[in-house]
């Protein structure tokens, strides 16, 4: 199967190029450099002559703050990127996956978020995000639309490294205790992802790792306790929980990320790993490439 992946430089990308590899699939990797989303023509052509059978978009505008002051760029690259997408996959007939986020939700409240439940964006990038979801499922019948958190992997930033830096020159870390949800590691989420575009079982999905709903202080605490089985340096970090008034940020984040997985099961898609378990292989990884 011949796969276009876009943002193959980033950590979701990367990985599902990889995947393919591994399973013997042909992947088209782009990133800007090979087609820059936001130009209509460009996506046209591009898709075209790459003469694949699906599509999986990974390419975002993430940075989340910024996005606050950089409407236009966001919404360019989210929406009208993903229109642009979507419109080239119309007119092949092909398949196509989209990466979105819990941040479409307003975040309130305790209970998971279903995959058909109301859309209510908390700031421009979740709204963007909702943006590029209508686009999808306005313009494609094969569509899958995939909403994923809290993710990590081994090409590029977040949050595990994060603590992991600091760990190492701080005894002492203070991290939110009032946001929950589930991280996403993107190995497993590659997996599941061509899974889908290799099925016809269309529709909205939620898929993050499984082992329960957590915090962020949670996490980073699972964070400090792994590395310290390697590094003896991280058994004198102490990590302290404090509520997300201590950390102001431009954008608002939402208090509650969970989202509900059972449709991955009902549709017979196979639900990932705890992700205790991804942090382990993660963190194990990052010493093997002598980034940790």
């Amino acid at each position: 199967m011949r796969v276009l992946v876009t943002g193959c430089k980033g950590q979701l990308g990367y990985d599902v190029v990889k995947e393919l590899q591994k399973r013997g699939d042909t992947p088209i990797a782009a990133d800007i450099e090979e087609m820059d989303i936001t130009d209509a023509k460009a996506v046209n052509k591009f898709i075209m002559e790459s003469n694949v059978d699906a599509v999986i978009h990974c390419a975002a505008y993430t940075a989340v703050d910024n996005a606050e002051d950089n409407i236009e760029l966001c919404r360019k690259i989210n929406r009208d990127g993903t229109q642009n997408i979507a419109d080239t996959c119309k007119k092949l007939g092909i398949k196509m996956i989209y990466i979105s986020t819990d941040y479409v939700f307003n975040g309130e409240g305790t209970e998971p978020w279903k995959p058909d439940e109301k859309r209510e964006p908390l700031n421009i990038y979740g709204q963007t995000k909702y943006e590029g979801e209508l686009a999808v499922e306005n313009t494609l019948d094969k569509y899958f639309i995939v909403r994923i958190s809290w993710v990590f992997g081994l090409n590029g930033k977040n949050f595990v490294r994060t603590m992991l830096n600091l760990g190492k020159n701080h005894n002492k870390l203070t991290v939110v205790d009032d946001q929950i949800g589930t991280p996403t590691y993107t190995p497993d989420l590659a997996c599941l992802l061509i899974d889908m575009i290799k099925s016809d079982k269309y529709g909205y999905y939620h898929a993050t790792n499984e082992g329960g709903y957590i915090s962020w202080y949670d996490f980073a605490c699972e964070i400090i306790n792994q590395a310290a089985e390697y590094d003896d340096t991280y058994k004198n970090v102490k990590v302290s929980p404090v509520s997300s008034d201590n950390f102001p940020t431009k954008a608002k984040r939402p208090s509650n990320s969970r989202m509900s997985k059972d449709k991955l099961g009902k549709s017979g898609f196979k639900r990932l790993p705890d992700w205790q378990d991804a942090l382990y292989r993660y963190i194990k990884e990052l010493r093997i490439n002598e980034q940790f």
